[in-house]
């Protein structure tokens, strides 16, 4: 970040726009016009067209005492483009509007802008448009996605049936860990002396999950290769335990997960032990993890099993039979939606 800082007001709403933005190329050819006219101009002819968007608030949804903007910025871009992907979708637009108060400089905002150009860069996404505004409750962001899927290809979270497989691509709660550590560190530091240093080492995976998830565009590619199309889908935002409640409330069908079959990551499971937590609870609980949880039917075992990364966690069964987690000792423990929840 340069030394002398610019003020917004020095820029103005359009001024600032027109810095932010004056370089960006497109990725898609659906993309006519962008930035800078009373409207973006989108051609998508091709399929169904998928939308898409997301508020994120300072003190709600981040905490910038420990989260950087360059990071934040990618984030609030991937979890849209996670959210396309959920619904077997490619996404090529976006639009960027963010509320913004006297604290911050014309330099912040890049770092932010940086943080979101570079998530559109790696996954081909164009920046169509958006608006800014002033904001007297801190950094508000909010982004709307646009994507594109094959009609007959779209996958809701309404069509698991009985006897299909449950499935989830990575490991989970590793985003929920990390942001423990950042606030358990936050917390240390402003108690220390001026010179503290927080301590991560051995604790850079999940410190990345919880900054710079990724939208998993290689699962949703891998299933495509195998000739795979989920009956259900969603991205995991809230929790495995809300995202398969969501399932079986829309496919109106019960579900059994095994405890054993959830896949947890060794630091996630250190980070727990440490915090004396339990690591299942969080793995089921944590939320922002933006892996795939998806039903498919049972003759796509083989299939699935051919993948890396996924992993056949339990199945759908008939409604009346609820939804719940199987232990390792074979009782049965009703899930519950326990995830994140803004209110």
């Amino acid at each position: 970040m340069a030394n002398q800082e610019t003020e917004i007001s020095k820029l103005g709403e359009f001024g600032l726009i027109s810095h932010l933005t004056k370089d960006i190329k497109f990725n898609n050819s659906s993309t006519v016009v962008g930035v800078g006219d009373d409207a973006a101009v989108l051609d998508l002819k091709d399929g169904a067209t998928l939308v898409t968007t997301d508020l994120l608030l300072e003190g709600i949804h981040f905490d910038l005492r420990y989260v950087p903007l360059k990071h934040l910025g990618y984030k609030s871009a991937v979890v849209n483009f996670s959210d396309i992907y959920a619904m077997n979708g490619r996404p090529r637009q976006i639009t960027v509007s963010l509320g913004v108060s006297s604290r911050f400089t014309v330099e912040h905002i890049e770092e932010l802008y940086a943080g979101i150009r570079k998530a559109c860069e790696i996954y081909e996404v164009d920046l169509v448009g958006g608006d800014t505004s002033a904001s007297v409750t801190g950094l508000v962001i909010s982004i709307t996605c646009i994507g594109v899927a094959d009609k007959e290809k779209i996958v809701l979270r309404s069509g698991a049936k009985p006897t299909d497989l449950i499935c989830v691509s990575g490991d989970l709660g590793a985003a929920y860990m990390g942001l423990q550590l950042l606030e358990r560190e936050n917390q240390v530091a402003a108690k220390a002396a001026p010179d503290f240093q927080p301590d991560f080492a051995g604790k850079e995976y999940i410190l990345e999950r919880q900054l710079k998830p990724e939208a998993r565009k290689d699962i949703i590619e891998l299933l495509a290769a195998e000739g795979i199309i989920p009956t259900s889908m969603m991205d995991v935002s809230d929790g495995l335990s809300s995202e398969l409640l969501h399932i079986c409330k829309s496919s109106d069908v019960g579900c059994r997960v095994f405890e054993d079959r959830i896949p947890i990551d060794y630091q996630t499971a250190v980070m727990a032990e440490e915090l004396n937590m339990n690591v299942v609870m969080t793995a089921m609980n944590g939320g922002e993890d933006y892996e795939l949880l998806f039903t498919v039917p049972l003759a796509d075992k083989e299939k699935i099993e051919k993948i890396k990364g996924i992993s056949m966690i339990g199945y759908i069964t008939k409604p009346e039979l609820g939804a719940a987690m199987v232990t390792r000792d074979g009782a049965e423990i009703e899930l519950k939606a326990q995830g994140w929840n803004a209110f």
